[in-house]
């Protein structure tokens, strides 16, 4: 019992000390947000404001903020649903079935997760004005769709292969083909991991910003992480309504996060069990 408690507490001592690592930045995120320009220049870094005012959120608000937001839930809505159909219909056949070319194709997909984003940047240009989507939600569709794809297919192959294959047999012999096998019983059973996926691919495509900087110039496309960098441009000496747009960028990463971290744990945790 003795052992038990000291390795406990130092447990809890190291999760106290990472507690303080990444809440401390959250705190002067949220504290600066609320000061006005002449606070935060007069007062300490870490002092609470005299008063919490809505100014800086009132001031981001009127700059565009609601279309950058609104951009980037769009995006991600329509993103995330095209990756999600095709990581699910890839990977059915990649986990369940034995054919010739299976680990040869499943080589190449593992092998296009070390492409660099940044040495397509130029091709990606050349092609969205070839194909006259510059400038358009459709331009930022493919790359992330495309750039996601084989660790989501990597990721969901490996959960798929988790599901025991005697639900499979099952199916067969009941006569539902691998259509209605993969739409009856495989996809209801993947809900985990693709939700897992939907957080984590959610997350990267929230924060992309190298695709968005080169593809589009208008603010009727753009999404937030360019909203972060033109007001960084545009109120680079004023700290506090910089803190207000990244407050505002995170929070809804960070709600998902909370609503969302029992369905990653346990699709993280399924799919690393074999069945």
């Amino acid at each position: 019992m003795k052992k038990i408690s000291f390795w406990w507490c130092i447990a809890i001592f190291f999760a106290i000390i990472w507690l303080l690592i990444a809440g401390i930045p959250f705190y002067y995120l949220i504290i600066t947000s609320f000061k006005s320009l002449g606070e935060f220049l007069s007062e300490g870094l870490f002092k609470l404001p005299e008063s919490f005012k809505l100014d800086n959120y009132k001031r981001v608000f009127q700059g565009g903020f609601l279309r950058y937001l609104y951009n980037s839930i769009i995006l991600i809505l329509i993103s995330l649903s095209i990756l999600l159909l095709l990581s699910a219909f890839a990977s059915y056949p990649l986990s369940r079935m034995r054919f010739k070319l299976n680990r040869p194709i499943f080589n190449i997909i593992v092998a296009a997760m070390s492409v660099p984003i940044h040495i397509t940047l130029i091709p990606l240009f050349i092609m969205s004005i070839n194909t006259h989507i510059y400038d358009t939600r459709w331009a930022l569709v493919g790359p992330n769709i495309a750039f996601n794809l084989p660790i989501s297919i990597f990721i969901l192959s490996s959960f798929m292969q988790s599901i025991p294959k005697e639900l499979e047999e099952a199916a067969d012999i009941d006569g539902c083909g691998k259509f209605g096998t993969f739409f009856k019983i495989i996809f209801p059973l993947s809900t985990s991991g693709l939700a897992t996926l939907g957080i984590y691919n959610g997350v990267v495509i929230w924060n992309e910003f190298s695709f968005v900087m080169v593809l589009t110039q208008s603010q009727n496309v753009r999404t937030l992480p360019l909203a972060v960098w033109e007001y960084q441009g545009q109120y680079s000496s004023n700290v506090p309504v910089i803190m207000t747009v990244l407050c505002l960028s995170s929070l809804p990463i960070i709600l998902l996060y909370i609503f969302g971290q029992d369905k990653l744990v346990k699709g993280m945790m399924v799919g690393a069990v074999k069945g």
